[in-house]
């Protein structure tokens, strides 16, 4: 770590010599811009590169707070949750007055399980905005975290009642009082949270949990359908609905759920586990087996699949491998008294008489003095004799066939496994920092604009050939630049690597350009390098240049167009969170005119150039000139009749307008074209 660290050092003292970062004249305003760039690469989610900036901040300037906040913000999007408490409580030493800054130490303090240090720092932020809605439902859920229910049932009624529209109050608070066991008011809210917002998944999720806990296997298997609709790729609505159709004896229900979990995840160890279960009632014992096979490869402590997978085994003759699993059960549970009988049955088919005796006569030895042990008050586990119950052993709040997965109880070796409420607990706050800092309330989203650059991210499919673009083609094929560009809405973040690589590509071009300050593609390259590295300002610079020396030169024109657009996206976020989280972004960027001007320009020179009329349709129904933004997508379409995201774009548009039938056939046609994601709105367009 210290070595990478050494080598962005130098790589940003290589740009400090070239003056494109400090400057010695006005340090102030250069230590602002890097600041500026780190927080561009934190919005695109270059966290570990946003990181890199936002230390030579803190080296230059300590005692700035926000700096601090910054990383601490990269940091829990990477999961180092240690490290972002500690810069936030550095914020904070600097700063005791930036809001933010109370709120993602509370949430990295819920990850790191000190649920009391979160709630303080939610009640410190509360003393600023007494009724903000993402510090009220994350301290609730610390409270549920620590079992304190009535504590935040009590910030939730101040939720709701602040927050009347917010539905994610009611669906948490309904899972609150399920917790407690008032079904009535538990499903008084799931219904509130559906009347409010009949397209959202999780309430039909967590309403189907309920009736599944109360009995009601028809109505929770209806609900989790109806989830199912709304959100077909989430893994765990299918293995819940799988336990429903189970208790209601439709076995090849379930596991057609498992089966569906399998496409979606193959390794998804609950669907893999719970198939197993299935596959051995039904005798088929071989593909038993295999599902355990996988699970114990990708969980090699799953002891509850290591006991399946002896069981089948032995069913199968297959002693030995029987043999070897009970030996690992027994080496993790040894006061699991069947697993001493099970495996003197297996030695006695082994032909092994004096080994079959001795776990004979040590399980009845155990079992008589384990007995004992209960008479007394003790409490008896297949790991432990103690006072108190095993930690491992979770309360079981399912019923009798079922168990969540971190309930670790070996004598539930045979129960399905229910999609954990853990899980879904943490998933309640978890996604509120994920990614951009956009609302997180929008539910359908556009495709984003397109962008040439060298780096996007793996799709499932594979659509290079319907991107082609013969202008890009034609650049690459001068081999002016040292890496091939391409067209793509999805930008990669960059590793490590790629990040040293374009610092010190940065300073090749400067070299090229002192030389030869009317190099057109050196400005170009040296653009290219600062856009993928969040310099935005710096990008628009050498574009500008290269624009001056070159004005047919209509990469750079689209180029501009995007990184300008980039840049107002962010100021805009910005200026809103500084007023208060979660409230709308302005969607007009102050450079407008600018912007579609330099889309103008490309259209000019090259009216086949599919991405001008895609990313200026997305300008203009931000503006919501939804007419000219279809009219634009529609050139795209007709230039390009395999355009998948104009055809999305183009369809939720419509469906803005009115134009149902028309925007549902724009999705199924993108969706034919390979983006999944359409079927999920036309199945919500087509509801009822």
């Amino acid at each position: 770590m210290c070595e990478k660290f050494i080598k962005y050092y130098r790589a940003f003292l290589c740009l400090c010599v070239s003056a494109f970062i400090f400057s010695s004249v006005n340090a102030q305003i250069n230590t602002n811009r890097v600041l500026t760039i780190g927080k561009n690469a934190f919005y695109f989610e270059d966290y570990i590169l946003s990181i890199q900036y936002f230390n030579q901040v803190i080296k230059s300037k300590p005692y700035l707070a926000e700096p601090y906040l910054y990383r601490a913000m990269a940091k829990l999007n990477l999961d180092d949750y240690r490290g972002a408490e500690n810069d936030l409580t550095l914020c904070l030493e600097r700063n005791p007055f930036l809001i933010l800054a109370y709120l993602y130490r509370g949430i990295a303090r819920q990850y790191t399980g000190d649920m009391e240090g979160a709630v303080k720092d939610y009640d410190k932020g509360l003393e600023f905005r007494p009724e903000d809605r993402q510090m009220l439902i994350n301290k609730a859920i610390a409270y549920v975290q620590n079992k304190d229910y009535d504590s935040a049932l009590a910030t939730l009624d101040l939720l709701v009642t602040c927050q009347p529209k917010f539905v994610q109050a009611y669906l948490t608070r309904g899972s609150v009082y399920s917790e407690k066991g008032d079904t009535l008011k538990a499903l008084a809210d799931f219904n509130k949270s559906i009347e409010m917002d009949k397209y959202f998944a999780p309430s039909y999720g967590q309403r189907a949990m309920l009736l599944y806990q109360m009995g009601k296997y028809k109505e929770s298997s209806e609900d989790f359908t109806e989830a199912i609709r709304l959100e077909p790729k989430q893994v765990g609505y299918y293995i819940n609905r799988g336990l429903v159709r189970y208790y209601m004896n439709d076995l090849r229900g379930a596991m057609a759920d498992y089966d569906a979990v399998m496409i979606l995840d193959a390794n998804n160890t609950i669907a893999r586990f719970n198939r197993g279960l299935l596959r051995e009632q039904v005798g088929d014992v071989y593909r038993a087996i295999e599902d355990f096979d996988v699970v114990i490869k990708n969980e090699p402590d799953n002891f509850m699949a290591i006991y399946n997978r002896a069981i089948l085994n032995n069913e199968a003759r297959n002693y030995r491998s029987a043999a070897a699993d009970l030996d690992l059960v027994l080496g993790e549970y040894p006061y699991f008294v069947p697993g001493y009988y099970f495996r003197s049955e297996i030695k006695r088919s082994l032909r092994d008489v004096k080994g079959a005796d001795a776990d004979y006569w040590y399980a009845y030895d155990l079992e008589q003095k384990l007995r004992k042990e209960k008479e007394k008050g003790k409490i008896v586990t297949g790991k432990t004799v103690s006072d108190a119950p095993d930690k491992d052993a979770a309360e079981d709040n399912t019923g009798k066939k079922t168990r969540e997965k971190s309930d670790k109880d070996i004598e539930k070796f045979n129960r399905l496994v229910v999609y954990d409420r853990e899980e879904e607990i943490k998933s309640s706050y978890k996604n509120e920092i994920r990614g951009k800092v956009q609302d997180r309330q929008v539910k359908v989203d556009m495709q984003p604009q397109f962008v040439i650059t060298y780096y996007e991210k793996t799709e499932d499919i594979d659509r290079t050939a319907a991107r082609y673009d013969k202008t890009v083609s034609d650049f690459n094929a001068r081999m002016v630049l040292k890496m091939q560009l391409k067209a793509t809405n999805s930008e990669a973040a960059l590793t490590d690597r790629q990040a040293e690589y374009h610092f010190k590509s940065i300073d090749d071009y400067s070299l090229i350009i002192d030389r030869n300050p009317d190099d057109v593609d050196a400005y170009f390259g040296r653009a290219l390098d600062f856009m993928v590295l969040q310099d935005l300002s710096e990008a628009i610079d050498d574009y500008n240049r290269v624009i001056a020396l070159n004005p047919n030169f209509l990469l750079a024109y689209f180029n501009r167009a995007v990184v300008r657009y980039k840049l107002t996206e962010i100021e805009s976020v910005n200026n809103n969170r500084s007023h208060a989280t979660g409230s709308p972004a302005d969607k007009r960027p102050h450079n407008y005119e600018l912007i579609m001007q330099d889309y103008a320009t490309v259209i000019q020179q090259n009216p086949d150039f599919v991405y001008a009329y895609f990313n200026r349709g997305n300008l203009l129904g931000l503006q919501k000139d939804y007419k000219a933004a279809i009219s634009d997508y529609s050139e795209a379409i007709e230039r390009n009749p395999e355009f998948a995201e104009a055809f999305y774009n183009r369809g939720l548009t419509r469906l803005s307008t009115g134009e149902t039938a028309k925007g549902i056939a724009d999705l199924s046609r993108a969706g034919e074209l390979g983006m999944a994601d359409a079927y999920s709105i036309i199945k919500k367009m087509t509801a009822d």
